[in-house]
């Protein structure tokens, strides 16, 4: 099967398991690796020397992309707009962040003359499913490694992660005493693993590497506006903005504050349970000022309609079926209701707390002269007719249990 393979691409990201897993290939199937890596807003500390780094542990060259436009405005937005959240409280940072790698992945293979894929997620969870699910989407005839899952694969923990790293010469930042499991990139911070095992202990202190302790946040409520066209926030407090500087912007106030923490035990695709914990506080801002717009300008009932829409699409992105005709449906259906979607929201910032103080738009549906508990032109009277028919139900069951006692 070795020989079968001659050139693989590897999703990279400098971490332990991908960092591990170049001189794994090289041992186990003799081929040429190019290392790709996207650039997702991870930050310099993550991207600097990795391309060294990659070629000094094995791999033949190193792509670096610059995603960072392309990632917000093709996956977060669409998923914003949607109104998606896993299981009440995850913003899916990592989830949406796989097949975009996964597609760079492909295309760098073909580009190069790969004939095979590789990832470093793990047997038991979600990621793997992610990234093989995009392969089979766009490029069901490369073969595909999952290192955790063949049988020449040894190492069974972190820390055996670590004690290969050390005896192949590969340099990595986890440690023993920092064994946490983190994915970074422009719209979160995620944590897994160590000390976030145990659902019953508060998350330590040195688990948190965005935001400021809301304790020790300023005293001081911030106030920000977003505007919006079609759904997508498009300023901050008058100016226009790119989206990458949007974000990136939103993220400090955020974090500043403390807004955007998340623990979270949630239900992995694979079936069992796993606790995260996640810092996105720029992307906590948005949604809540584009929830708030949402209910200023869509009826009654399309705004119903889509929160069903949006627990399905949540699945879909957090399942890894990014690249399927139903997400692509969805999004056409979600696009029709955000046509009208203009206006502003003003929030506030405090002490890990985000609330709205205030939203506007051309396009709202509140009526004031008709919701007013003053002089109003609604006639009261209006509604007797309306709540006969609305409770003929209801009053036709009860006459029928009066006839028969």
């Amino acid at each position: 099967m070795a020989s079968e393979v001659k050139k693989v691409a590897l999703a990279y990201s400098g971490g332990l398991d991908t960092s591990v897993i170049i001189p794994w290939l090289k041992e186990t199937y003799g081929c040429e690796i190019i290392a790709v890596v996207a650039d997702l807003g991870q930050g310099e500390d993550e991207l600097r020397g990795i391309e060294e780094k990659a070629i000094r542990s094995g791999a033949s060259d190193c792509v670096v992309l610059d995603l960072k436009q392309q990632f917000i405005e093709g996956y977060i937005w669409p998923t914003l707009k949607a109104g998606a959240i896993y299981e009440r409280k995850y913003l899916l940072g990592t989830s949406f962040a796989r097949p975009i790698i996964a597609k760079a992945q492909v295309q760098v293979a073909r580009e190069t003359g790969a004939d095979a894929l590789a990832h470093g997620a793990t047997g038991k969870g979600n990621d793997q499913v992610r990234f093989e699910v995009t392969y089979a989407a766009l490029a069901p005839d490369l073969k595909v490694i999952a290192a955790w899952r063949d049988p020449a694969w040894k190492i069974r923990s972190r820390e055996d992660a670590l004690d290969y790293a050390a005896a192949h010469n590969v340099p990595v930042t986890a440690s023993r005493k920092s064994i946490y499991s983190r994915d970074r990139n422009i719209w979160h911070l995620s944590h897994e693993g160590g000390a976030l095992e145990d659902p019953w202990r508060e998350p330590p202190r040195d688990v948190w590497v965005l935001t400021v302790h809301p304790e020790e946040a300023p005293d001081v409520p911030q106030y920000v506006e977003i505007q919006f066209e079609a759904g997508v926030p498009v300023g901050i407090n008058g100016v226009r903005k790119d989206s990458v500087s949007l974000l990136t912007e939103l993220n400090a106030l955020g974090a500043a504050n403390g807004v955007g923490r998340c623990d979270l035990v949630e239900n992995r695709l694979v079936g069992m349970k796993s606790r995260g914990v996640y810092e996105t506080p720029g992307g906590t801002i948005i949604y809540a000022a584009h929830r708030e717009l949402e209910s200023l300008v869509l009826d009654r009932e399309t705004l119903h309609y889509k929160d069903i829409i949006a627990q399905r699409y949540a699945e879909l992105v957090y399942y890894g079926k990014w690249f399927t005709p139903l997400r692509e449906a969805i999004d056409a259906f979600v696009d029709a209701t955000q046509r009208d979607m203009n206006g502003t929201v003003r929030m506030k910032l405090y002490k890990g707390s985000c609330t709205v103080a205030g939203v506007q738009s051309e396009n709202s549906l509140y009526d004031e002269a008709l919701a007013t508990f003053g002089a109003s032109s609604y006639q009261q009277s209006d509604a007797t007719g309306f709540l006969k028919l609305f409770s003929l139900p209801e009053r036709t069951i009860a006459m029928l249990k009066q006839r028969k006692g």
